[in-house]
């Protein structure tokens, strides 16, 4: 969370309810049976509200062909807004992570 955005978002202290997006620097959903929602519809939600950064962490290779390629396979999806679009970059087997968040990380799938 942008502390300095969040401080200017009225119902965050009250209700911890964010208004505007742009105060979560990152979102990671972590893929269930339930894959369509991470991978279609939080997505669209997400990038609507101008959420900088989202992750969707398919460890078990459970989302669809069409998100995932085939051979299905453990993919970590990284989703970077970029003029209000989000830009998809993904990530397999020991590929290190690019966040542009945290640059500095040192993760892939492999070590989760």
């Amino acid at each position: 969370m942008d502390q300095e955005l969040l401080a200017q978002d009225l119902r965050w202290e009250a209700e911890s309810i964010i208004m505007q997006g742009s105060s979560v620097k990152l979102a990671v959903e972590v893929v269930s049976t339930n894959w369509q929602d991470d991978y279609a519809i939080k997505q669209i939600a997400y990038q609507a509200l101008g959420i900088q950064e989202y992750w969707i962490v398919d460890y078990l290779g459970l989302g669809g062909r069409t998100f995932i390629g085939h051979p299905k396979q453990p993919t970590i999806s990284v989703y970077y807004l970029i003029d209000g679009e989000y830009d998809l970059h993904q990530f397999r087997g020991s590929e290190l992570i690019q966040s542009p968040t945290f640059p500095d990380l040192q993760l892939s799938i492999d070590l989760l």
